[in-house]
């Protein structure tokens, strides 16, 4: 059998551990420390990736290696976790099995980081296209914006834990994600451990945010002014808190956050450090006792501001405390003490929940539109095991999780491996192995698990403190091999003294674990009080209310909530049993020291987190099993063009197929073995041989399928291209013919046209000659006769005498028709456009020429009889004529209505004396006109005065004047083209007059007004002539707002009158009736 050879044959060191020998924890150790020293962080056990974390930038990462690692197999190249990441995409996208990539390790070992170089190796090999570089970037950018990332003992480790999935269609092409998160160290926002510093968006607001957010939301850069900031932490080297306050900005804007979504975070990130400025101080009662009151209210005041509380409300739920049973309500005053509980539990519910919300909103933009079902990559990236000198609530949970990992890892990779061996008849040798399951048990049992025991403690009535949780445990766990107390006793009945009386140990897989039971019952009730929660329920903000949906009044709910260690138990059952449904894939990461320094490489941590990780158990499997296992029917489908016997179909069982199938390969008996149901390979170079043989075998049957399609392909054209050329042929064939036959026809019809032309042309002729041949004689016969009868006259009558009786009668016609015009000439209206009706055609020009020059005089006898007065009214509407003629559809109709002016006869009606008292100048016009209201595009009626300095409005009840605007700062008129009434004054920029805006207004005597108005300006020099813009849409200045009116013809829908709309804050619709 030719074997292809891999370049795990040629690395520094081993790179797959199963190859190790020999095989002692020390060699395994020695492997590790010479592949980290020639910076080969990565090493295989088998299909499991050991990750070692460098603690610096390697050149490992670029798109030339996730080129060089795409599409290959597992073993081809050296170890990477790209590797893994391929092989788990190519499994989920060729095999249609769902994948979950399990990152384990403790704090610090560089499990986020590697959970990112996944998912941006997966993003870079998928497909492409518009929308789905659209899912990958929202993919990925998830992650700024819900990193909490810290400066904690290992500056890249998370306090929270993030399982995503990713969903990919058929394709492999990636259509969203969820997110689930667990256990947000929410202590965190309120007290930092020594040497660590708060969630980095707390400083990054601070660092980067703009003077004018800042500004808004009430903070200062300095981070001294803030109790919730440990300042010994506030500044890490290397970290740049503007820069990444920028990338979450932008991250949140490619997931879909909208920019009031983003304000109202800010707002309440802001609020929490408000909130940890709120101090108190005792103030005695006169029953004894003390209560709690705000030293410095400034601090409460501005957090009530951000969201919308009213002060003495929240202030109330600092000082008192309500208790509500079935019948009754209980209110208690609280302590200092009390009351900064109160403070530092409402600002730990406030984060928490804003980034519960987070994530909810993050999910609600990435997962997946489609309704179909979708292949699915998990990528857990968790918190590590925790040892630390003071170990609380927190590290007791975050290791139950380690333990339940473990114990997955241990079903999936170690029992279920060697029961599988046991089940297919395979020869096996069983390996020893620890099962954590005893401890998980110890933690986790519904009767007698601690949490269990913990939750009875928080639930029960009477005194509860850690110390009685604590007795409960050395009464119930004390027995247990694996707890250890005070008071418990070990195999040989000796008791532990060097336990602190205020502690239990655990036996941990990962070492033992002493636990501080101080506050253990505080953080498991994770207590809000009611008061608080009512309190933020009755905030105005826009998000404060969806976090605390318990404050509705209406919605009281008395059952306690569930504990924090019950919720997060159930979280982590769902998890594991979501990854027991998905195919596993590896990464144990290690952290080679404990200083997070480069080339550093410390034998005893590395042995510690060997054996507790279980590495060398998973190594002795992988060398006494087999690397690869299938079913007989999927593997004999792969593989049977393999071999001619079973290509391209094999009627027979499946197994027998298979024995066929290796035994034409050749392949070593050693190098497999037959279960019930499966074939076991032993040597993942054995599967390398068949893969690749499979793929040139492929490449073989792809120019099979090839050549047939091109053949195909070829005579699909050729008889396509026989069948076009008959069917063009005959389509030609029938062109030619019906061509030649329209020629002929054309031909044979231009012939007989000829032909018909021409006798007709020879009849026309012969007709033509007849005629002349009659006129002719006609005309012969006409002039004898006339010579005739003037031979005979001309001895009556004198020579000439025909000239001068023509010159007669034409004189005498002529004073005929001078006198008969004199008699019936028309009125001297210049209107009247009667004439007499010329007598004679000859009298054509003598007739216009006169009715021309009557109609001058005529309108010159009119003129001279105009008094001044009337002479005004007509420059007017003249004037009116120029402006409007054939530009307004209003005009006609007020070319025959005079123009009064005064139409409400001020200065005689008693009704408008205070208002005639209050112009002190001639009024050029009065009349009522309805002032458009912009909010609801309403008409007011209002009193319109002119006079030549200014224009009045006035209310049309009262009298009062409401707005005076000289003519100076009227900069122009807009009107439309329609039959409407509707004008505005539009106001100069920066005059007086203009602050509160243009005036839109409505008359029936629109052509009047803007006439005088126009006129105004013409005739005084002083004053620039006043602009008139006709147009059916055009701006209107409204204090600050540009509003735009708009005019439609249609009208309203009973059809009567002129309506006018507002559709929204920039646009008034005027709707005219259509005219005909």
């Amino acid at each position: 059998m030719e074997v292809k050879t891999s370049l795990l044959d040629n690395m520094i060191g081993v790179g797959d551990m199963v190859l190790l020998e020999p095989l002692s924890e020390d060699s395994f150790l020695d492997n590790l420390r010479k592949r980290f020293d020639h910076n080969e962080i990565y090493t295989y056990i088998g299909s499991v990736v050991i990750s070692m974390n460098p603690y610096r930038s390697l050149p490992i990462y670029t798109p030339d290696k996730v080129e060089e690692y795409r599409n290959r197999n597992f073993y081809e190249l050296s170890p990477h976790i790209y590797a893994l990441a391929d092989e788990a995409y190519r499994s989920l996208r060729d095999q249609d099995k769902d994948q979950c990539i399990l990152i384990t390790g403790e704090s610090g070992a560089g499990k986020t980081e590697a959970s990112k170089l996944v998912m941006s190796y997966v993003a870079a090999v998928c497909g492409k296209g518009q929308e789905v570089n659209k899912v990958k970037e929202q993919l990925l950018q998830s992650n700024p914006v819900l990193e909490g990332e810290l400066k904690t003992l290992h500056p890249n480790s998370g306090a929270w834990g993030k399982y995503m999935d990713i969903e990919f269609d058929f394709k492999g092409d990636p259509l969203g994600g969820v997110i689930s998160n667990y256990l947000l160290e929410k202590s965190r926002v309120v007290k930092q451990p020594r040497g660590e510093r708060n969630f980095h968006i707390f400083y990054q607001l601070l660092s980067g945010a703009s003077d004018d957010t800042l500004k808004k939301l009430k903070l200062d850069r300095d981070f001294s002014k803030y109790n919730y900031l440990s300042l010994d932490s506030a500044v890490v080297n290397g970290l740049d808190d503007a820069a990444n306050f920028r990338t979450v900005r932008n991250a949140m804007q490619i997931v879909g956050f909208m920019e009031d979504e983003v304000q109202s975070v800010l707002e309440l990130v802001a609020a929490v450090l408000k909130l940890g400025n709120i101090e108190f101080k005792p103030e005695s009662r006169s029953n004894g006792t003390d209560e709690s009151r705000i030293k410095d209210k400034n601090d409460l005041k501005e957090m009530c501001e951000l969201l919308g509380i009213e002060q003495s409300v929240l202030e109330r739920a600092f000082s008192y405390r309500t208790v509500e049973a079935k019948m009754e309500k209980v209110s208690t005053t609280l302590n200092v003490a009390q009351a900064y509980y109160a403070r530092d539990a409402l600002a730990k519910n406030l984060y928490s929940r804003l980034f519960t919300w987070l994530v909810t909103r993050i999910n609600e933009s990435i997962k997946a539109q489609a309704k179909t079902r979708h292949k699915v990559m998990g990528v857990l990236d968790i918190y590590g095991f925790e040892i630390f000198e003071d170990n609380s609530f927190e590290q007791f949970i975050i290791n139950y999780c380690n333990e339940k990992l473990q114990q997955i890892f241990i079903e999936l990779t170690l029992r279920e491996e060697q029961e599988e061996y046991v089940r297919e008849g395979i020869e096996w040798t069983n390996i020893e192995y620890f099962n954590n399951a005893v401890i998980c048990d110890l933690i986790e049992n519904n009767q007698n698990g601690i949490l269990a025991m913990l939750d009875e403690e928080c639930l029960r009535p009477g005194t509860v403190t850690d110390e009685t949780f604590l007795d409960k445990l050395n009464t119930i766990c004390a027995e247990h091999q694996h707890f250890e107390s005070r008071l418990s006793k070990n195999s040989k009945f000796l008791t532990d003294h060097s336990l602190p009386h205020n502690c239990f140990r655990i036996q941990h897989y990962a070492g033992k674990v002493l636990y501080r039971v101080e506050s253990f019952v505080d953080k498991n009730n994770d207590l809000l009080y009611r008061d608080l929660s009512q309190a933020m329920y009755k905030a105005n903000h826009s998000l404060i209310k969806q976090l605390f949906p318990e404050g509705n009044p209406a919605k009281v709910n008395l059952k306690r909530p569930p504990t924090a260690g019950s919720q997060f138990k159930t979280s982590v059952g769902t998890l594991m049993r979501n990854l027991q449904t998905k195919n596993p894939n590896y990464i144990r990461c290690i952290k080679p020291n404990d200083k997070k320094a480069s080339h550093i490489f410390t034998d005893s941590l590395v042995c510690h987190q060997v054996r507790y990780l279980g590495l060398m158990e998973n190594v002795r499997v992988r060398r006494a099993g087999y690397a690869f296992r299938q079913a007989y029917e999927p593997c004999l489908e792969r593989y049977k063009m393999l071999c001619k016997k079973t290509w391209p179909h094999w009627n027979g069982p499946a197994r027998e197929g298979v024995e066929v199938l290796m035994a034409d390969l050749q392949v070593p008996a050693e190098e497999f073995s037959y279960g019930r149901s499966k074939i076991f390979i032993r040597n993942p170079r054995t599967l390398f041989f068949l893969e690749e043989r499979r793929r040139q075998c492929l490449q073989d049957l792809a120019s099979l399928i090839q050549k047939i399609y091109r053949g195909w392909k070829c005579r699909t054209q050729f008889l396509l291209l026989k069948k076009s050329q008959i069917v063009v042929a005959a389509w030609y064939r029938r062109f030619a013919q019906q061509k030649k036959y329209q020629k002929i026809k054309s031909a044979t019809t231009v012939m007989q046209s000829y032909a018909r032309g021409w006798q007709a042309r020879k009849l026309l002729r012969e007709l033509k000659y007849q005629k002349r041949c009659k006129e002719a004689v006609t005309t012969i016969a006409a002039f004898w006769h006339g010579t005739q009868v003037r031979r005979e006259y001309r001895k009556f009558f004198r020579a000439n005498a025909g000239k001068k009786i023509y010159d007669f009668t034409i004189q005498r016609i002529m004073q005929k028709y001078f006198l008969g015009l004199k008699t019936t000439l028309p009125s001297m209206s210049p209107i009247d456009k009667n004439w007499p009706v010329r007598p004679y055609r000859f009298l054509d020009g003598v007739h216009k020429e006169l009715r021309r020059i009557f109609h001058l005089w005529r309108c010159k006898k009119y003129r001279e009889k105009f008094t001044e007065e009337r002479k005004a009214v007509y420059e007017e509407k003249l004037e009116a004529s120029e402006i409007f003629k054939d530009k307004k559809a209003l005009y006609p109709s007020s070319v025959s209505q005079p123009f009064k002016g005064d139409y409400l006869e001020i200065s005689k009606n008693p009704k408008y004396q205070k208002l005639n008292s209050a112009v002190d100048e001639k009024v050029l016009l009065a009349d009522v006109v309805n002032k458009i209201n912009r909010a609801n595009g309403k008409g007011t009626a209002r009193i319109f005065l002119l006079t030549k300095k200014s224009v009045l409005l006035a209310d049309q009840k009262t009298g009062q004047v409401k707005a005076s605007v000289p003519l100076p700062d009227v900069a122009s008129v807009s009107v439309s083209t329609q039959s409407d009434g509707f004008f505005a004054l539009k106001l100069k920029e920066g005059s007086a007059s203009a602050v509160k805006g243009d005036f839109l207004l409505s008359s029936e005597r629109l052509i009047e007004i803007i006439t005088k108005l126009h006129r105004i300006g013409a005739t005084t020099a002083d004053r620039d002539q006043l602009n008139i813009d006709i147009s059916d849409e055009f701006l209107v200045q409204f204090k600050q707002d540009k509003v735009c009116v708009k005019f439609i013809q249609g009208g309203p829908k009973n059809g009567s009158g002129v309506s006018c709309k507002r559709k929204n804050n920039r646009l008034l619709e005027v709707s005219v009736p259509t005219t005909a």
